[in-house]
């Protein structure tokens, strides 16, 4: 069986008989389809059976409380007694991998929401359902006979052991992970029963396995992938104290086997050209082969590396000084990059206005790498006319993190309960920073509801005041239309940003694309521009689940479709060190150990090639056979302004195939985290200053 492809990262779910806002109701039955047809038909299963069975299946009915407006995210969701309802798209995979058909008789270990068994009553002819947490198993029950799911039966009981008297069972389903394979199940199979079952013994992942019963003392074993699953606790699983500390999702994870005649690593290898020092001219000179394009697209896989940020500012200056590049636009607040341009271009401070850069995320722009690169930029362009200087932009959501603590600010007034929402959140605003447990917490409350209105009023007045003063320095912003389709857009924004749908990621990305475009137009026609921004912007999102399950777009894929070949993509990555992040949002800058890489990562990978620091180039016609095995899918890792190793797997790796996302790949073996500016100024630092006061 070919190794299926995962799932990505993404938010969670609710609760059936809650009643949703009006502003979340959707067409349930069109939400299904769109998850069947991208969720789990794209990536491989085509049992028509299982796919009509997740179509009828309403898993609104089957989420937590309060999560029902994530019912058909492509995630993994927290329930009650610590469980989850997995992912959907192991669900499918599940039951195809069990080979259920009309009639069968199924045991379904670990009923959890109900979900699994409810998918399984519309192929199977009986399910019996097995649950060792007494609430759980009461609410599937009562679920089933509201819903008139008939051929289910629940058990209270320890999984482990099966269902004697009601085997033997044609197949097997077990949603959680045991440290092997429980005796009492292989018995309850029928001669040609299928069993699947998560096992293994330490880490966060355990190995999906399919037992197949041959004879009556005869089976065969297939390992289907690595998967994460909460413990299988029992007297044939592991014991309670055992299971402390176990991963608690249900998700899938891909398996790449190495192919071609030479182990990929290898390939990598030979292809990789070694990066020198930041400092020396030959590390700009390398990326001359990008050079020619209209759009020079530099990533990062994460917001607080000093090796990025240093990369990308000998890449710039290179394109800056040898040919002819005049914007720099960075994935930053546009008045905080405003005040950075002013300094770069010797133009007048705005009286009044306040320092760059001191808002959450602090450390993201106001670090020593950047203060450095701005300084140079300064100085270049204090020698040349006016018409040739660089300049530095935001193309961020006008003032995205400045909204973000207003709306919080008014919430803790009004509704404190509501405003631990809105913080829980705006800590998952990024597609990878998908923790379960975070979101298990951000339930909605009445108080929300009633407040939501004038909160989206107060952020549109919050930035039309500040449009309205910036807007008085024509000549260095965007003219005032769109400062007007900013404030028209602001409610709307602010609403898809709270609810956590991909609309608030498109409408962020199309926002800084369009600003993008803007800022070259206004240049001239042969305006080129380098855009610096996290690898989940600039890499094209069709490469990845991000575009393929959950309709997400990102500056890399607009450019592609407007540019074409005229836009370079270059990511960047790394296997371990230190960064620079937060735990929650809001929080305190950490300096926090970056873990090694996954063994089935693009960056696990590139660090079994043994070249500390390179470039990999990944155009069409270049390496050709290595292109070829690196576009089959890999997890790639993604650190944000949050990072929790804790829960790396489920909230920072998702599903891509690098040559297809990025034209060139930056490796850095071991990175280590930005350096902060100070809060308060340097003594000697001049008013002009942008990070002064």
């Amino acid at each position: 069986m070919p190794v299926p492809r995962p799932s990505a990262l993404r938010p969670l779910q609710g609760d059936a008989g809650m009643a949703q806002p009006a502003n979340q109701q959707r067409d349930n039955t069109a939400a299904r389809e769109r998850m069947v047809a991208s969720q789990i038909a794209r990536r491989g299963v085509k049992d028509p059976h299982v796919l009509d069975a997740m179509r009828q299946v309403p898993r609104e009915h089957f989420v937590a409380e309060g999560m029902a407006e994530f019912a058909y995210e492509d995630s993994p969701l927290p329930i009650a007694e610590g469980q989850t309802i997995s992912q959907p798209y192991i669900v499918a995979l599940m039951i195809e991998a069990a080979r259920v058909r009309p009639g069968d008789r199924v045991l379904d270990v670990g009923t959890g929401s109900g979900y699994a068994a409810a998918v399984l009553s519309q192929i199977a002819g009986k399910v019996h359902s097995i649950e060792r947490h007494g609430p759980l198993a009461d609410a599937a029950r009562r679920k089933f006979e509201r819903l008139g799911y008939g051929n289910i039966e629940v058990r209270h009981g320890d999984g482990t052991l099966g269902w004697p008297e009601a085997a033997p069972f044609d197949a097997i389903l077990v949603a959680a992970g045991g440290p092997e394979i429980p005796e009492a199940m292989r018995k309850q199979l029928k001669v040609g029963g299928r069993l699947i079952i998560p096992v293994g013994t330490q880490g966060d992942s355990q190995e999906l396995i399919r037992v197949v019963r041959d004879g009556e003392d005869r089976f065969h074993e297939e390992d289907l992938g690595p998967v994460t699953f909460v413990p299988l606790i029992g007297a044939q699983g592991w014991t309670e104290r055992q299971a402390d500390g176990k991963p608690s999702v249900g998700r899938i994870w891909p398996r790449q086997p190495e192919a071609g005649p030479r182990p990929l690593a290898e390939q990598v290898r030979q292809a990789a050209e070694p990066l020198p020092d930041f400092d020396d001219p030959a590390f700009g000179a390398m990326f001359d082969r990008f050079a020619d394009a209209r759009v020079v697209l530099l990533g990062e896989a994460t917001h607080g590396t000093s090796e990025f940020y240093r990369a990308r500012a000998a890449i710039t200056q290179r394109l800056i000084e040898r040919h002819g590049f005049s914007i720099v636009a960075a994935e930053a607040d546009w008045p905080d990059a405003a005040a950075v341009d002013r300094y770069v271009r010797h133009r007048a401070v705005h009286v009044g206005s306040g320092p760059a850069f001191r808002r959450f995320p602090m450390w993201m722009w106001r670090n020593a790498e950047v203060a450095a690169f701005v300084d140079w930029l300064r100085a270049r362009n204090g020698g040349v006319e006016p018409a040739r200087q660089a300049g530095f932009f935001g193309l961020d959501i006008y003032n995205m993190n400045a909204s973000i603590r207003a709306v919080i600010d008014y919430l803790e007034r009004l509704d404190p309960e509501a405003a631990k929402v809105a913080r829980e959140r705006y800590g998952c605003l990024t597609p990878w920073q998908r923790d379960p447990a975070t979101y298990g917490r951000a339930a909605l409350t009445t108080g929300y509801a009633k407040c939501e209105g004038p909160v989206a009023l107060a952020l549109r007045d919050l930035l039309q005041k500040q449009l309205d003063y910036e807007a008085r320095d024509g000549e260095s912003f965007l003219d005032a239309a769109q400062n007007a389709r900013l404030v028209a857009a602001a409610e709307r924004y602010y609403r898809a940003m709270y609810y956590a749908t991909a609309e608030s990621w498109n409408l962020r990305d199309r926002h800084m694309f369009d600003t993008l475009i803007a800022l070259l137009e206004r240049r001239g026609k042969d305006a080129r521009a380098v855009v610096w921004a996290h690898n989940s912007h600039i890499g094209n999102a069709a490469a990845t689940d991000m575009g393929e399950a959950r309709g997400e777009i990102n500056i890399g894929q607009l450019c592609r479709e407007r540019f074409g070949k005229d836009a370079a993509l270059v990511g960047f990555g790394t296997d371990r060190g230190t960064v620079a992040a937060a735990s929650d949002w809001d929080g305190p800058m950490e300096v926090k150990t970056v873990r090694p890489s996954h063994a089935d990562s693009y960056e696990r990978v590139c660090r079994d090639s043994r070249v500390r620091r390179f470039l990999l180039d990944l155009r069409v016609g270049q390496w050709p056979d290595l292109r070829a095995e690196l576009t089959k899918p890999r997890l790639e890792r993604a650190i944000g302004v949050i990072y929790r190793p804790e829960t790396e797997m489920a909230s920072h790796y998702f599903d891509a195939r690098l040559p297809e996302q990025f034209d060139g790949y930056v490796w850095f073996e071991e990175t280590r985290a930005v350096t902060p500016l100070p809060a308060e100024p340097r003594p000697g630092v001049p008013e002009t200053w942008p990070f002064g006061l």
